[in-house]
């Protein structure tokens, strides 16, 4: 009997040294498997191991300093890193297990444009994956924010995996606000 992968959505999260995709590199990724009822399914982190001097030179500025805890455990792990190529493969598997291989993975997130510039230019096998079209939990923010004043007090780690977890629980925030 074949069975229908339950996966619908591949919510990721990077961290990168900045936000410049040519210049900057992917520190770390997580991605959480949900359903459309935002169900975990499976989770996947790994820690992309880039060259030190490239950090430093590129992990600096007002919110490096403010998040100083962050970029110091960032660079503290990288050390354990895997390199890219690895990191790509398993998520390419993590997808291969988890989602339906005929269709394009619908890819979501709190500003997932940003990372997809990132995926596109450092992980090209994985962006040939994904579907043109994101769930951008940012475009509710913006409309949520702007025409209704309703406001998500969204915890920020700056870490991968708890900052999905945070765009999922806003996005539910703002679902709760919609009436069907």
């Amino acid at each position: 009997m074949y069975m229908t992968k339950k996966a619908k959505l591949l919510w990721m999260d990077l961290e990168m040294t900045g936000l410049d995709p040519s210049e900057d590199r992917i520190l770390e990724v997580a991605v959480i498997a949900t359903d459309w009822d935002f169900k975990e399914i499976a989770t996947y982190e790994a820690v992309k191991k880039v060259g030190p001097a490239l950090m430093k030179q590129r992990m600096v500025g007002e919110f490096w300093e403010k998040y100083s805890g962050v970029r110091d455990a960032l660079m503290a792990q990288n050390e354990s890193g895997k390199n890219g190529r690895t990191v790509e493969n398993e998520l390419l598997e993590f997808i291969d297990e988890h989602f339906d291989g005929e269709k394009p993975v619908l890819l979501a997130g709190n500003s997932i444009h940003q990372d997809r510039k990132f995926i596109d230019n450092e992980w090209p096998r994985l962006g040939e994956r994904l579907h043109y079209r994101m769930l951008d939990v940012t475009a509710w923010k913006v409309v949520m924010e702007g025409k209704y004043k309703k406001k998500f007090a969204k915890p920020e780690a700056h870490r991968a995996l708890e900052d999905i977890r945070g765009s999922i629980e806003e996005l539910e925030y703002y679902l709760k606000k919609v009436k069907v």
